[in-house]
């Protein structure tokens, strides 16, 4: 049964529903021009299957076919500035969406409702827009907002605070070609009512170790309509204890996004997909898909 409280452990802390809260579009890292309104949706999904520990696939006491769906419709607010100087950008981001079991793990319940609400904040430090050259720094705060409950294990909140904090640089290759890179580090609050997702039959305390996500990758611009990206992510740290004990379980994974943009007369359409290539702990994710469309103002 040890392997199936690391599998549980997993499913409170997965990818699915952080996973949009870091990852970068092309030119996210570009400056806007202050005074503008923006407003975002976007549907994002998700699939996780295979169970690994330490790099293993681990089928028991999981069972064969793990899965694990996740369907978001998300809501974004922005609002562009200037920071003395500086360009600057805030938001607030609200998803609505369901986690869904299904395969091996189809006895248990699914959870629906509103996810954990999140606000972020962006300067730019330096910003040259003759020289497409940017250097940028997000923070962001999410709060434990959302629908959840001890008793399952599957929840669309992660009952507990998250920050994140992030850098990321962007500069020409070539004439339409840009690159980007960008790292991030979040902190995770406690969660003091785990009980199902952590194997307990009462309420315990998960923590979790800081995570640290770097992301680079190519920038194309076609033309001035249409532009498409590739980015490579490599994901470290984020080990749990769970009163107080720790479970050495690292997370160690690599994955892949393309990501295609249009500047259409309704509004920016953003097209993303990816998965994992390697994991060393957790469910494998194998697909993310995620459609925006965002309005200036």
């Amino acid at each position: 049964m040890k392997a199936l409280r690391v599998a549980l452990i997993f499913l409170a802390i997965s990818k699915p529903i952080s996973a949009w809260a870091v990852d970068l579009q092309p030119n996210d890292i570009v400056a806007p021009p202050p005074g503008l309104n923006i407003l975002t949706l976007s549907y994002f999904s998700t699939e996780n299957t295979t169970f690994y520990r330490n790099g293993v696939a681990n089928a028991k006491p999981i069972g064969a076919s793990p899965v694990i769906d996740t369907q978001y419709a998300i809501l974004r607010g922005s609002t562009t500035y200037l920071l003395g100087e500086l360009p600057g950008v805030s938001y607030i981001q609200l998803p609505y969406g369901t986690v869904s079991p299904a395969g091996s793990l189809a006895n248990n319940p699914n959870s629906t409702g509103i996810g954990d609400l999140t606000v972020a904040t962006a300067f730019w430090p330096y910003a040259n827009k003759n020289t497409r050259t940017y250097l940028a720094i997000a923070a962001y705060l999410t709060s434990p907002t959302g629908t959840y409950s001890p008793q399952q294990v599957f929840n669309v909140s992660e009952n507990r605070f998250r920050t994140d904090l992030q850098m990321g640089f962007q500069t020409p290759i070539t004439k339409s070609l840009d690159g980007m890179i960008a790292v991030d580090t979040r902190w995770y609050g406690g969660n003091s009512e785990c009980a199902a997702a952590c194997g307990l039959a009462t309420n315990g305390s998960l923590t979790q170790k800081p995570l640290t996500t770097t992301q680079l990758g190519p920038i194309y611009k076609i033309n001035s309509t249409f532009t498409i990206g590739a980015s490579y992510f490599y994901v470290a740290g984020g080990a749990t204890s769970v009163n107080n004990n720790y479970l050495n379980n690292v997370v160690n994974t690599q994955r892949f996004l393309l990501s295609g943009q249009a500047h259409t007369p309704i509004g920016r359409i953003s097209l993303q997909y990816g998965r994992d290539m390697e994991i060393k702990n957790g469910f494998m994710q194998t697909r993310v898909l995620a459609l925006r469309l965002q309005k200036s103002f």
